[in-house]
């Protein structure tokens, strides 16, 4: 019996990962029958809500604005738009509409204003709403769950030691804290990883010793395959081996077994054969729709004809957790406090990330 651990150390992560692979989807495949209906993976709409024009330096993202990516940006959508967007994902078998804006933090004002409203909107058509926006504060973060957040994502990306050769505008203790932020609130929390990026299996090890020494663990881990987009940092990276991502997916079924783990960007590279043992291996949820944010993710269509092929039933909303109540803006118990954090710059350099940059 697989017990909740949050002691694992990057020695055990790596055994595990480098186990022989039968032996290693046997106790993944295993674990996740303990803890979940291996037939059921929900499935999400990520949705840009405004794009490009970000001022970070992650070496992986076409959004950032120094770097030439040919993203057509946008401003903040409208709450009509994203209702719209919204009733769209949930007729093709959504649950979960997930709302990324690329902005390094929250700043209070009518822009975040307008995205309470989005949360409050789409709670309101009893789907599960899931926000990345960056770095946000306590205050922020209670704003956010009593509009009606489901879950809030911030990722950590890779370890803490290869996170510096990947970003140089924040430093990973704010990924630390805007989680810890989250955790203030009965919102859930959403947090994985890339893999791809050039790191080693010792970093996919440390991340998920980073993500498993949280208490509670996170209730959601999505696992990315970098895309290469040209004009990043990363556009010459070659594509994760699928071995490594079922391998990736497996480990961190059985290091968090109760987390729903997110077979995430790069499902476009991945075969319905490849796919299937991600789902073998413990992955239950995907992302549907064209796009994930930026870059291409198969037809939502096309990943129906793979659920009806594999036995696979789309997730129901608020299955793990009840739905949170919406309170309405006016009514509101928390004010914006018109907040200025010192998130952090840690100040050193990245050479791959400055050359991209010099090509802009």
């Amino acid at each position: 019996m697989n017990t909740m651990r949050h002691d694992w150390t990057k020695e055990e992560i790596i055994a595990l990962y480098n186990k022989p692979l039968m032996d290693l989807l046997y106790e993944a495949a295993s674990v996740h029958r303990q803890y979940h209906d291996p037939n059921i993976v929900q499935v999400s709409t990520l949705l840009s809500i405004k794009t490009g024009g970000c001022p970070e330096d992650c070496g992986y993202c076409p959004q950032a604005a120094r770097y030439h990516t040919d993203i057509e940006g946008n401003d903040l959508m409208s709450v009509q738009q994203v209702k719209a967007q919204a009733l769209r994902a949930k007729s093709s078998g959504s649950s979960r509409v997930c709302m990324g804006a690329a902005w390094r933090n929250v700043k209070d004002g009518p822009e975040f204003d307008q995205v309470l409203e989005m949360v409050r909107t789409i709670n309101k058509l009893d789907m599960e709403v899931c926000c990345t926006l960056g770095m946000i504060t306590e205050n922020q973060a209670k704003r956010l769950a009593e509009a009606g957040l489901y879950a809030y994502n911030h990722n950590l990306d890779t370890s803490e030691e290869y996170y510096k050769e990947v970003i140089s505008t924040r430093g990973y203790e704010d990924r630390l804290q805007t989680i810890d932020n989250v955790r203030k609130t009965n919102v859930t929390v959403c947090s994985g990883g890339i893999i791809g990026m050039g790191e080693s299996v010792e970093d996919r090890a440390g991340m998920l010793v980073a993500l498993a020494s949280l208490s509670p663990q996170p209730e959601s881990v999505p696992i990315n395959a970098l895309v290469a987009v040209e004009g990043t940092p990363m556009e010459d990276e070659k594509p994760v081996e699928i071995w490594e991502m079922i391998r990736m997916v497996a480990t961190t079924r059985i290091v968090m077994p109760q987390t729903q783990v997110r077979l995430s960007a790069g499902r476009t590279q991945m075969s319905r054969e490849g796919q299937a043992m991600c789902f073998f291996a413990g992955a239950n949820s995907i992302f549907a729709g064209d796009k994930l944010l930026t870059t291409p993710n198969p037809d939502v269509n096309e990943d129906m004809k793979m659920f009806e092929m594999l036995g696979l039933i789309p997730q129901k909303p608020f299955t793990k957790k009840s739905q949170p109540q919406t309170v309405e803006a006016q009514d509101s118990e928390y004010a914006p406090l018109g907040e200025k954090p010192k998130w952090t710059r840690p100040g050193h350099s990245i050479e791959r990330n400055l050359k991209a940059s010099g090509k802009a």
